[in-house]
């Protein structure tokens, strides 16, 4: 639901080549993240090229990015290489009935890569272009497509993504998109601003949900209410905010509070930077997100005339994909296309190419940081590459692509392990190819790195491109390269972003340059052909050429320095607030008076409900319109020697799907906090016959990839915990026999002796979580009210949150002083885990591959220990109930406010689902975004714990944030709520529940219900009782939720201002807790 930062040229998820690489991430995450209870809001935090639903995922914890990992699939932009084949028959649109409509054919392809026959269409009169793509996904996806190139950094384009979708000349209500989260079966619902173009994507399965979701968007991009409305500029954007002439002037606005949070972030701000320096001389030398210093310079004439010149059809690019009816999508677009003349925005929205330098340039940058540590040893380097002028060929694309995953895509891959088994930095930031926007680039950097080795970093990243180029790549490692890469794009595994979306991504990164949209998505021909020149030539004549022409002797290379500086943040603190004092200054006492009923004129707009009428005006579906069941997958439940098998019998492409559960019921507490280096250990150590590169590229030869993680969970009804380790891992079936006997490797044979890995995993894990606190502070809070309120909390926490990044810290000493205990540690985690006895197996593919796998799985259960060592021990610590302050350097703070609502004898029922979103789409939304000016609020339940928590994301606020969520159970009560607005919550909240899976993820949900014990049965109750919740509900469940008021506990990070300045307010209300 929080509209979308910026997307920096480092970002490159949504490339069309590079994005097709999968890549594990630098170090494997610790983070436990979850799979959270339905009716959890979504909140839009992700950058855009991420561009997926994120979720504050709680309850369930599961490691984000799917854990530890080898070859990881990040394949969301992925589309399946298949054999050529005879296309399907899809629906066709004439000539004739397109040019009744106003569009003329450009061309029609049959793209075998996708199963897929896409059309270009052109609009006659104002030239908008339209890409219409039919197959069988049940999935349909739309998006419009604007370039939007700035010329500062006033953020105009990441304010108007904001401001558009405010209301429109259909929907003239305060905020249709919040709406539409309320209330449709939406599989995404989101907009994205990226450095020169705005795209707004949706999403559903619903053809007709699809279509209402279309024209909402439509209208408010094309007649938006906010070019009019002054109002609405001032709370995306900003504004000064003076409560009572007597009190300080503030700036306000959502944006604006996003762009801080930003702007607090080391990482970021190296991004910005880096896309800044290496293309000063076009669109690409601004921040299009927005600078805090610059962005109140941005004037509402100026905001209302960049809509005016660059949202009209003709500078639009539209998608259609899916298995709706074609025609039906040009009815759709040329009621609105057909009202506009042609425009010259096509032109004037031209970005112009950076012409390349003719010699290197350095540039030293400070970034805000703590006090704590040793800072000497926290300076980041990183050096950049502008690849070309002119666009590449495709096979070049390609190549380049399959380059940069041999370089840096996987542990063992050569530039990633010798800078990060060099010692001089902590963990690698801001590498890899980039190329989804006008010209690539390619990045490397370390982070951590002491101000003496700096050179030294810039020298061995140059020394080791060259040594590359001259010595090439081991045949293993470029076999093990192509493997994992047609593996990903054989399953074209997308997880819950849509695969439409994904495919939209690639195309519009040409198209929007007025290049091919097919192109990009057909690369069968050229991985052929690229792979026979690798078979012909061998691997170092493709290489080596590109890394001597694009890096080695390209002289546009920017080389950046970002030192830490203790003292910037309260600089630009200090600099905001004298500039505030002399706009102050120079008002008179009307001026002040005129400012004061101003703030309360715009905060009395926000926080005004629609009236009923206007709200009936969006278009929503019916209770009739939703199934009546949920939607089952098909299990079947068996045992091998003992152990339970669950096995889903679904179609998966010929790939099949393993997880292995271990219990760890009989690990010693104080291991707990060494398991997730343990895991990373499985699978980045070596064993007595294989290094772990030999080990890593086998695991790239012969499988999709395998990872290992820790799960926690509370279970509802139950004291113990859910707490297992799972070792999840895909191969095509035909390979099954691999994946079992490397997982037997990994869990049984890998060494734990290498001490100066071990040293590297303690770094990169420290480097992350500081990067966490920073960036997700509100999953941190969240990590530590649950760590205070219930065991798994706890055990999470001592895996993942602040607990964790203190132990890291003292087991870095550690490493050195007692390395031989950690090894004996390590070795007593594989003991306590791995045994048949408690062992439960999950298996997703088709029935035929069940069966054939079936001796490969009895092998390898056969070769583990019977039982563990070691006896069931008892969970049951926790953290003390205290309100706490967490301090970092920051310029916006994270507020969270937790309780346990079983703890007044509430019952669960399938209404809290549909409350807990409605508190966080109204209440929460009005009070803290748009009122409050935070980039977020929200709230979530955990129907296992019965923990009930208040988060706000990016905020300005701290106590006034605490203030709302107290007033939540008062807000229920006086709740005044008509059917249709029951309905709609309803709905919405069962589009949350029916989330669209793809075969892997419903049989790992399947898996997550068995090990929590939710029967099909109670999800049928569940549902039954979210489709009958009843405004008596909402009264009811204040009684509940008041319990977090009364007895609740607090978390904020935030900055040491901020904290001194609520424990003066409210005597001593805080604990403080340093950590950065």
């Amino acid at each position: 639901m929080l509209r979308t930062v910026s997307c920096s040229a480092s970002l490159t998820s949504a490339s069309p080549f590079f994005g097709i690489f999968p890549r594990s991430s630098s170090s494997p995450s610790s983070s436990t993240g979850a799979l959270r209870v339905p009716g959890g809001n979504r909140r839009r935090i992700s950058s855009p090229s991420a561009g997926r639903r994120v979720f504050i995922r709680r309850g369930l914890r599961v490691p984000s990015a799917a854990g530890r990992s080898v070859n990881k699939q990040f394949s969301r932009l992925s589309v399946r290489a298949v054999a050529t084949q005879p296309a399907p028959s899809y629906p066709d649109v004439g000539q004739d009935e397109a040019e009744k409509l106003g569009f003329e054919k450009v061309s029609e392809e049959f793209i075998s890569e996708c199963k897929s026959k896409a059309t270009l269409f052109k609009h006659k009169k104002t030239g908008c272009e339209v890409m219409s793509v039919s197959n069988e996904d049940e999935n349909k996806v739309f998006g419009i497509v604007l370039r939007t190139p700035p010329n500062d950094s006033t953020g105009i384009p990441h304010i108007l993504e904001h401001s558009v979708l405010c209301g429109s000349r259909k929907y003239p209500l305060k905020e249709p998109f919040v709406e539409l989260l309320k209330g449709s079966l939406h599989t995404f619902l989101n907009a994205f601003t990226y450095p020169d173009r705005t795209c707004y994507p949706v999403a559903s399965t619903n053809t007709k949900d699809f279509y209402n979701l279309v024209d909402v968007y439509l209208d408010a991009v094309f007649f938006p209410k906010c070019v009019d409305d002054v109002h609405t500029f001032q709370q995306e954007g900003w504004h000064y905010e003076l409560n009572d002439p007597s009190e300080d002037i503030s700036y306000k606005g959502v944006v604006f509070n996003e762009m801080k949070g930003v702007y607090s972030q080391p990482d970021n701000i190296l991004g910005r930077i880096a896309q800044q320096a290496i293309s000063p001389d076009n669109t690409y030398g601004v921040d299009s997100g927005g600078d805090p210093k610059d962005i109140p310079k941005l004037t509402f004439e100026e905001f209302k005339e960049f809509h005016r010149k660059y949202y009209h059809p003709s500078n639009a690019r539209i998608w259609f994909y899916g298995d709706d009816d074609p025609l039906q999508r040009l009815r759709i677009l040329s009621e609105y296309l057909n009202m506009f003349e042609a425009s010259p925005s096509r032109d004037s929205s031209k970005i112009e190419p950076q012409k390349l330098f003719s010699e290197p340039i350095r540039i030293v940058e400070k970034y805000p940081a703590g006090r704590d540590g040793d800072l000497k040893k926290k300076n980041m380097v990183c050096i950049n590459w502008l690849l070309c002028e002119k666009p590449l060929d495709l096979e070049t694309q390609l190549a380049l692509g399959f380059l940069d995953h041999l370089m840096l895509g996987t542990p063992a891959s050569p530039l990633r392990k010798i800078l990060l088994e060099s010692g001089l930095g902590e963990a690698l930031v801001s590498s890899g190819m980039s190329d989804e926007l006008l010209q690539p680039q390619f990045s490397v950097g370390m982070k951590g790195v002491s101000e003496d080795n700096v050179r030294k970093v810039e020298e061995l990243i140059m020394s080791t491109l060259k040594k590359l180029a001259e010595e090439g790549f081991d045949n293993d490692a470029v076999e093990a390269s192509m493997n994992t890469i047609e593996f990903s794009l054989r399953e074209n595994n997308t997880g819950s972003f849509p695969r439409g979306l994904s495919l939209m991504l690639q195309s519009i990164a040409k198209w929007i340059y007025d290049m091919d949209p097919f192109e990009p998505l057909k690369y069968t021909e050229p991985l052929k052909a690229l792979k026979a020149r690798i078979a012909e030539e061998g691997s170092k004549a493709v290489f080596s050429p590109l890394i001597e022409q694009f890096i080695l002797n390209n002289s546009h290379r920017v080389t950046i320095e970002m030192q830490p500086d203790p003292e910037k943040a309260s600089q630009e603190e200090a600099e905001e607030k004298s500039i505030l004092e002399k706009v102050k200054a120079g008002m008179t006492e009307e001026d002040l008076a005129e400012l004061a009923r101003a703030t309360e004129e715009l905060r009395l707009k926000q926080e005004t409900p629609d009236p009923p009428e206007a709200l009936r005006c969006v278009p929503s579906l019916n209770l009739s319109d939703i199934p009546k069941e949920p939607t089952y997958v098909p299990t079947e439940v068996g045992d091998i020697n003992g152990v339970k098998v669950l096995r889903h019998d679904l179609f998966t492409n010929d790939i099949v799907y393993a997880e292995v559960v271990f219990d760890m019921g009989s690990l010693k507490h104080e291991l707990l906090p060494l398991v997730p280096l343990f895991c990373q250990s499985l699978l980045e150590m070596g064993t007595k016959d294989l290094s772990f590169v030999q080990l890593n590229q086998l695991i790239g030869r012969k499988t999709g990839g395998i990872s290992v993680y820790p799960l926690t969970s509370s279970v509802r009804g139950k004291d113990e915990p859910c707490s297992k380790i799972i070792v999840r891992g895909k191969s095509m079936a035909g390979r099954a026999e691999d994946l079992f006997s490397l997982m037997n490797c990994l869990l049984q044979e890998v060494q734990f002796t290498d001490q100066q890995r071990f040293k590297q995993f303690v770094s990169q894990s420290i480097a992350r979580m500081e990067n966490r606190l920073r960036g997700s502070g509100h999953g941190v809070a969240a990590a530590r009210m649950d760590a205070m309120l219930n065991i798994a909390g706890w055990m999470s926490e001592q895996m993942g949150g602040l607990s964790y990044l203190e132990f890291l810290r003292t087991l870095e000493k550690k490493v050195d002083e007692d390395w031989e205990g950690i090894s004996s540690s390590l070795e007593e985690i594989r003991r306590s885990l791995l045994a048949r006895n408690g062992c439960i197996v999950n298996m997703t593919t088709d029935g035929k591959s069940l069966i054939n796998i079936e001796k490969s799985l009895e092998k390898f259960l056969n070769l583990l220990p019977e039982n563990p060592s070691g006896g069931l021990v008892t969970w049951d610590g926790r953290l003390p109930l205290r309100n706490e302050a967490i301090v970092i350097p920051t310029q916006v703070n994270y507020v969270g406010k937790a309780g346990n609502i079983y703890s007044t004898g509430y019952e669960l029922d399938g209404s809290a689902y549909v409350i807990s979103k409605h508190i966080s789409t109204t209440w929460l939304w009005d009070r803290v975004r748009v009122s409050g000016g935070a980039y977020g609020g929200f709230c979530d339940f955990d129907s296992h714990s019965g923990v009930f928590s208040f988060l706000s994301y990016r905020d300005p606020n701290l106590l006034k944030t605490l203030d709302i969520y107290d007033g939540t159970g008062d807000f229920l009560r006086g709740l005044d709520m008509d059917q249709e607005t029951l309905t709609k919550a309803i709905i919405g909240t069962i589009g949350d529940v029916d989330s669209y899976q793809l075969p892997d993820a419903k049989g790992y949900s399947s898996l997550m219900r068995h090990l929590l014990g939710v029967t099909d049965e109670e999800r049928q109750r569940k549902r039954e009782e979210i489709l009958t919740t009843s405004l008596k509900d909402f009264k009811d469940f204040a009684e509940a939720i008041d319990v977090v008021r009364d007895k609740g506990v607090v978390v904020v990070v935030a900055s040491a201002e901020d904290i001194d300045a609520a424990n003066n307010a409210r005597s001593y209300y805080f604990e403080l807790k340093k950590a950065l």
